[in-house]
């Protein structure tokens, strides 16, 4: 009797254990892999973000016309370097071709004087400067004379090469201008330094160029 009791409690205690429901679920989410995701997005679309992420910034270049410059130097000495923004340059243009002027005009007044006294002398004619100074002879107010004249062509030469260097240099000037803007390329003054530390440091020029 008690064999039979017995196995009928094990028989219903599997039987009630086995109808048992666990409690605790999994749920199962499906991840879209990465290929998947990739063929979503247009091939176009990733080369343009990645070309936007490495493009360096854009700088605006203020671009010169090299013949407005040169027209501008040529009507009026400075003007091209106005152009050209180089402002420090036009007193410089301005007071070499004001002193070439200025020796010019000064020279030839006096080559004007001494030829009249040279032409009174020659003629015996009254002068109030040959009559004071009855030593200068011919020769010497000649020689006076040339020497006037030839200053005053020499002055006027390099007059007009300082003109000419002046439109050269607003045309030069502002065919570099687009150059001196470019951020890949700088030529600056630079603190050099020793890397051993056996010399003090010395001033000079960086040049920088990227790529």
């Amino acid at each position: 009797m008690k064999k039979i009791l017995f196995t009928f409690f094990l028989c219903t205690s599997a039987v009630i254990f086995s109808q048992t429901i666990p409690r605790d679920t999994m749920k199962v989410e499906t991840v879209a892999s990465d290929s998947t995701m990739l063929n979503k997005i247009p091939e176009t679309s990733i080369v343009e973000t990645i070309e936007k992420a490495n493009a360096p910034a854009k700088v605006v270049v203020t671009k010169l016309n090299p013949t407005k410059a040169g027209l501008y130097s040529a009507v009026f000495p400075g003007l091209g370097q106005f152009y050209n923004k180089k402002y420090w340059k036009i007193p410089v243009v301005w007071g070499a071709v004001g002193a070439g002027v200025g020796i010019a005009v000064w020279n030839q007044n006096q080559y004007k004087k001494y030829r009249e006294y040279y032409i009174a002398k020659l003629n015996g004619t009254p002068n109030e400067f040959v009559d004071q100074r009855p030593y200068l002879d011919k020769i010497a107010l000649g020689n006076a004379q040339d020497r006037s004249k030839r200053q005053r062509d020499y002055a006027i030469a390099i007059t007009g090469l300082i003109y000419i260097l002046n439109i050269v240099d607003a045309v030069v000037d502002s065919h570099l201008y687009e150059g001196r803007r470019d951020p890949d390329l700088t030529f600056t003054p630079a603190v050099i330094y020793d890397d051993f530390g056996n010399n003090p440091p010395k001033t000079g020029l960086s040049l920088n160029f990227k790529f």
